[in-house]
């Protein structure tokens, strides 16, 4: 059985297992989140849920259309709203998803978005080596050619180059969940994850 849940990545620790060897973990709030939708392929084609990460929001942040969609669900404030694909059997609209499903699941996915770095050029994007540094050299941190001038007469698409870096959407696959703390409402997951604290993150597992 799949499931998902919102959470807060919170920061890195560690932890020590049976060897006594350290551990870095990642700790992550996990929900609680409530199910606000259920798609299904007579009404949308497909199978999927839509859950929302229960937050205290502002009043101006709740614009009437969401607040309608929350009153059918008997949501009260959701922060962020997102959809998980597949037939989650037994999470009907209303439903509460907590920590404390994950009890059991030995591994999760993890899809974040990762720490924005802005404009970079190739040697920090992409770690070209770049020219010599001496003396009278006018070739330090330029990309090089980037292609012929009389054929092809273009640049190829996905040219390494200089650009924006970072600020995307990164799935880290097969973590494996250290602990599941439901009375606090964290999980403890092995390694990093995309993201600076308290970044929205999304957790799938199956049971």
């Amino acid at each position: 059985m799949k499931i998902g849940i919102l959470g807060r990545k919170l920061g890195m620790t560690q932890v020590f297992d049976e060897g006594r060897a350290a551990v870095p973990v990642t700790v992550i709030a996990a929900g609680p989140c409530v199910v606000l939708q259920r798609k299904s392929p007579d009404t949308d084609g497909y199978h999927a849920i839509q859950i929302g990460l229960v937050e205290k929001v502002g009043r101006r942040a709740v614009t009437k259309p969401l607040a309608g969609h929350l009153k059918k669900a008997g949501a009260s404030s959701v922060k962020a709203v997102r959809e998980l694909r597949g037939e989650f059997k037994g999470l009907d609209v209303g439903a509460t998803i907590a920590a404390g499903a994950f009890e059991g699941i030995t591994t999760v996915d993890v899809v974040g978005t990762s720490k924005g770095k802005g404009f970079q050029g190739v040697v920090v994007r992409h770690h070209f080596k770049g020219g010599r540094a001496t003396h009278g050299s006018m070739f330090h941190r330029a990309p090089g050619s980037i292609g012929a001038s009389s054929d092809p007469s273009r640049v190829f698409k996905g040219l390494r180059m200089g650009g924006q870096m970072g600020s995307g959407r990164v799935t880290v696959k097969n973590l494996k969940l250290i602990k599941v703390d439901a009375e606090n409402g964290t999980l403890l997951v092995h390694g990093a994850v995309p993201g600076p604290r308290g970044a929205l993150v999304l957790v799938h597992g199956i049971r």
